[in-house]
């Protein structure tokens, strides 16, 4: 059978559930998903193996030189390995052959019972030569009997698929549990008492809260009372996986364990100005180009199937929410870079400055899609909001590179945030900058706190989003001798004061009759 067909004919049913449970048992250690598949898989081949030579033990492979009887059960190698049983014989008539027989074979169907209508002849006793004479049968019966596929090639046809369906029906085991992508008995964990989680709080606390191996803090409270090492490391980590004081923050494959009490206020709870209050829409509103340019700024609330991984680059460009919090955007330029294990919330990442190698703890929050740890980072090299930020995986595992393209600083035209009773106004001053930057999106702000406040008086007086693209608008277009502005410059603009992906925003701009698009992709407040 090709290893796609064994790939969609695969199942997990009780006498498998039992096979599992017995290898864990044997092993005395925890298994991951990917590890058990493999013992199945193993064991499964040689269950059809054995089933296959005991129901056809008694079969013959097709040779046309030799004899066959009535009953005979015989395989033909040329068909695909189709088999039937011999139902009649009788002489050959061949002037051109030497005497031979004729044997009439009803074949199988589907269901593997013997159909009456699914009768040929073959031609068998016959001495001269044949294309189908055979005088190898050791490689034929080894493929028909299943022998042939090893479980290298049943994983490399479709591994998902399989894994997927091992991992459903062990969640439906009552007796395995998983802990950290590996499997056990739940009746086998060793023993975790008070004294041990208490020790091992004590130890992440004098480690600054982590973050730390399993197997460090096993070392550190001199292990559990019994139990092999792994499984000692499965059952502490099922006992911390429940408890409420500990974080596992590995990446994965790796386990990691962080005291939640410790970790940075922006990363238990998601900073308010990245905190996104869904606004509808009507993505239908929005033509190919504005797909395009949702596609290019790459927010991370943008919908991910805009995005196709051969087109991304593993860069993005500053917001101010980002910039102001300290933090990078999750979106799909950055997926491609940081771990984003799904069985945890948090993820421990060393960040690296690419300017002179300075390392910063850095946190990946999966959920709310974002990067904390880059404050000092973007205050030491005073990155403006629209610089370049390029992220790549460092030569160590858990390591993130950030950079960005540094020159002798020069002296740009910045547009500054300015608020003024409660409304959002723009300057220009100039400003000393280092570093790449998309200029339509690049904004500065002197007064932080004010502009805090601005975002504060906006959230809580629930003010739209047409209003406040409309004011936007009002206040840059005075810096413009067109009185346009780009949708790229609202986007930037309209996230100093409310959060929100370039979605939204397009679709504002499209629907609501105050605004008109003047071409390429720039706005104008429509006239009267």
């Amino acid at each position: 059978m090709p290893a796609h067909h064994w790939v969609r004919n695969f199942q997990v049913d009780q006498d498998d559930i039992e096979f599992i449970t017995s290898l864990l048992i044997e092993n005395e250690k925890p298994l991951s998903t990917e590890q058990i598949a493999h013992h199945l898989i193993e064991e499964q081949l040689a269950q059809e193996a054995a089933a296959m030579q005991e129901q056809y033990k008694d079969a013959r492979f097709y040779n046309p030189p030799e004899n066959y009887e009535v009953g005979q059960r015989i395989i033909f190698p040329a068909l695909d390995f189709a088999s039937g049983i011999v139902v009649d014989t009788r002489p050959g008539s061949n002037p051109d052959y030497e005497p031979f027989a004729v044997i009439q074979v009803e074949f199988e169907d589907d269901n593997g019972s013997v159909g009456a209508k699914k009768v040929r002849e073959f031609a068998a006793e016959l001495t001269a030569p044949h294309a189908l004479s055979r005088t190898e049968e050791e490689d034929e019966a080894a493929t028909f009997y299943g022998n042939n596929l090893t479980v290298d090639e049943v994983m490399a046809s479709g591994a998902d698929d399989i894994l997927y369906t091992l991992e459903s029906k062990l969640y439906e085991s009552d007796s395995l549990v998983q802990v950290s992508g590996k499997w056990f008995l739940i009746d086998l964990i060793v023993e975790v008492n008070v004294g041990h989680l208490h020790l091992a709080e004590a130890i992440l606390d004098i480690n600054g809260g982590g973050p730390l191996s399993t197997r460090a803090i096993l070392d550190e409270i001199g292990g559990l009372d019994s139990g092999s090492p792994e499984l000692q490391e499965f059952s502490l980590n099922y006992v911390l996986n429940e408890d409420s004081r500990f974080d596992e923050v590995g990446p994965k494959g790796v386990v990691l364990w962080y005291l939640a009490r410790l970790e940075p206020a922006e990363v238990q709870q998601t900073p308010m100005l990245l905190a996104y209050d869904p606004i509808p829409y009507e993505p239908a509103l929005l033509d190919e180009e504005m797909l395009q340019l949702e596609r290019e700024i790459d927010d991370e609330l943008s919908p991910a199937e805009l995005f196709e991984d051969d087109e991304i680059r593993p860069v993005i460009t500053l917001t101010y929410p980002h910039r102001r919090v300290g933090t990078l955007p999750l979106n799909a330029a950055m997926r491609q870079v940081f771990p984003t294990a799904q069985q945890t919330l948090r993820t421990y990442v060393t960040l690296v400055d690419g300017q002179d190698g300075e390392e910063y703890p850095g946190w990946v929050v999966r959920k709310d899609r974002y990067i904390f740890g880059l404050n000092k980072f973007y205050r030491k090299h005073r990155l403006p909001v629209g610089a370049f930020i390029t992220a790549t995986a460092g030569e160590e595992p858990g390591k993130i590179v950030i950079d960005f393209n540094a020159y002798r600083p020069r002296t740009e035209w910045v547009r500054l945030i300015v608020p003024v009773k409660n409304q959002v106004t723009f300057e220009e001053d100039r400003r000393s900058i280092g570093a790449d930057y998309d200029d339509l999106m690049l904004l500065g702000a002197d007064d932080l706190d004010a502009v805090d406040a601005l975002f504060e008086t906006t959230r809580q007086h629930k003010k739209p989003l047409a209003s406040i693209i409309q004011n936007i608008i009002s206040a840059l277009a005075r810096m413009s001798p067109q009185g346009t502005v780009h949708a790229k410059t609202i986007y930037s603009a309209v996230n100093v004061i409310r959060r929100s992906p370039p979605g939204p925003i397009l679709g504002t701009l499209v629907a609501n009759l105050d605004f008109q698009n003047v071409g390429g992709h720039y706005w104008k407040l429509r006239d009267n």
